[in-house]
């Protein structure tokens, strides 16, 4: 089984729903669910129409070159006529021309598969169904099941197993160490990138001010939007792109997907989104179709589109003060600064030495901000030393974090100057970063293979907590803090943000105890194959 996982994000804790809704589809969504069905046959028909108009163009130049070839053949081809005759006769019994078409009885009503219909039993609506009808105990038993807790997370995975894409949303539960797949949802195509949301998007509810969604691009370019709340359901709440005139009440025939950049919907792979977080009805994406995109989750649209890039735009992240910054990285080999409410204004601009693969203010001090890049580095700039040129960029220091690409990295959101950096060469390294002189903490090599993405915990209870996801196509999560060289590089810099939880977080830390790992080596390399951290040293694939 071939499987990978291309991105993940958390979900802090007390935000999901404690018994998400089983999806009821009513009458209104099945009439929905049966427009966007004929549309989408409506274009694999035009489809199948074009491509065999192409095919008989290419059989009529075909022809006049086999035309010779059959008159020398002629003897050949008798053979093969009465060989096609006999062919023909031995298929008739089996009446393939009518195959698909349902026998009439002797009343001349027709019998399918299920008999007369009118013989169904039928139940007026509202009356239940003695067949159909769960026993109250095991629907108590299935809430059960879908509950969760205050105290834990949830953790969005994009999934793809067997060339079926999907999203799998895991519960970890903390009082037993536990991740589990709570439900999954499938995707169009390949997940490129996920964004938490907490404004609540789709169907109006009364009072509702905020909600637990979920933003995925995909290598097709329309944004799907999801509710977390909700298990087994069909159809995303919305999507943003052209592929949203497929949810309006009124059939309309999709129009082909364009080929040119426009100023309304992407028309190539979403590589990022960023979810502003004070204005928290924008969402910004970044497409291969070298735009990024302001989207208005009121009103679904576009509200704004920028070319800020001549090559892929890959990431994206909204400045955590200053909330009309957006910076973006792109694999022309720059990075943007720009205000998003003048798009017309000239913006700040920094060269990197390779492709971009992540990027992230320092949310800690977002004068700063990093860059990681296809070459293994990362780099730290200072936005108010904007270059006069993007070749004249200097950054704070330069790290070679590892020998190949750098395709995930993660700032912790509670302790200052501990980053965590993850590549194809299937390695995780942990850094200090304090005073601007990094250095590498500790590095493991964890059984998922090329690592895809590495992302703490949102919440400071749990900063320690880590999760690593990557080619093998699982997720692991990693506690940071019962490995000593961790302990000993952060754990004076763990702040008093929890009165209750902070306590026992700084306890965990700094104390000693049965489960304590002491076997860390110099420079926070691997030794041996030493069970450390409640990993197992891994070899290369």
């Amino acid at each position: 089984m071939n499987s990978m996982i291309t991105t993940t994000t958390w979900v802090r804790r007390g935000v999901a729903a404690q018994f998400p809704t089983k999806y009821d589809i009513d009458e209104d969504e099945i009439n929905r669910i049966s427009k966007l069905a004929r549309l989408q046959l409506e274009d694999a028909q035009g489809d199948l129409k074009a491509a065999e108009s192409a095919g008989n163009d290419e059989d009529e130049d075909d022809d006049a070159m086999d035309d010779d070839e059959e008159e020398e053949k002629a003897g050949t081809g008798s053979n093969k006529g009465a060989a096609d005759e006999k062919d023909d006769d031995d298929l008739k019994e089996y009446n393939l021309d009518h195959y698909d078409s349902d026998e009439v009885d002797e009343d001349g009503e027709e019998a399918t598969m299920f008999g007369n219909v009118k013989s169904l039993a039928y139940h007026k609506p509202g009356e239940k169904d003695p067949y159909l009808e769960i026993p109250e105990d095991e629907e108590n038993e299935d809430r059960e099941e879908l509950q969760i807790l205050g105290t834990d997370n949830l953790l969005i995975a994009g999934k793809v197993e067997d060339e079926v894409a999907h999203l799998e949303v895991y519960v970890y539960e903390d009082s037993a160490d536990n991740l589990y797949v709570h439900h999954d949802i499938m995707l169009p195509a390949i997940p490129l990138s996920v964004e938490w949301l907490d404004f609540p998007v789709g169907k109006p509810e009364e009072n509702r001010t905020s909600g637990n969604f979920v933003a995925v691009g995909t290598m097709d370019p329309d944004i799907e939007i999801w509710d977390l709340d909700i298990v087994d359901c069909m159809y995303p709440n919305a999507i943003l792109g052209e592929g949203s005139a497929e949810q309006d009440t009124k059939p309309s025939k999709k129009k082909k997907k364009a080929k040119k950049a426009n100023d309304e919907y992407h028309v190539d792979s979403v590589l990022a989104l960023s979810a502003n977080r004070q204005h928290r009805n924008l969402l910004a994406s970044a497409s291969a179709d070298l735009t990024v995109k302001l989207w208005d989750l009121t009103t679904q649209k576009c509200a704004k589109s920028y070319t800020h890039h001549t090559d892929k735009v890959c990431a994206l992240d909204w400045h955590p003060r200053e909330s009309t910054v957006l910076l973006s990285g792109s694999y022309d080999r720059t990075i943007v600064a720009a205000d998003m409410r003048a798009p017309e204004a000239k913006a700040a601009r920094w060269g990197v030495p390779a492709d971009v693969e992540n990027l992230r203010w320092d949310i800690h001090d977002p004068n700063f901000f990093y860059v990681t890049t296809d070459s293994g580095l990362v780099c730290r700039y200072d936005i108010r030393n904007a270059p006069a040129s993007p070749k004249d960029s200097k950054p704070v220091w330069t790290l070679q974090a590892h020998d190949d690409s750098v395709s995930s990295f993660d700032i912790n959101p509670t302790i200052p100057g501990f980053i965590v950096t993850g590549s194809t060469d299937k390695q995780v390294k942990l850094w200090n970063t304090v005073d601007n002189k990094p250095s590498m903490v500790i590095s493991r090599k964890l059984e998922v293979g090329k690592i895809f993405s590495t992302s703490f915990a949102p919440d400071p209870e749990v900063s320690f907590r880590l999760a690593v996801a990557g080619s093998k196509g699982v997720v692991q999560i990693w506690d940071t803090s019962t490995n000593a060289a961790v302990r000993r590089a952060f754990a004076g810099r763990v702040p008093d943000v929890a009165p209750g939880d902070n306590g026992e977080v700084k306890e965990k830390i700094t104390g000693v105890s049965q489960n304590d790992d002491e076997s860390d080596s110099s420079e926070g390399e691997d030794d041996g194959d030493e069970k450390k951290d409640g990993w197992e040293s891994m070899e290369e694939d």
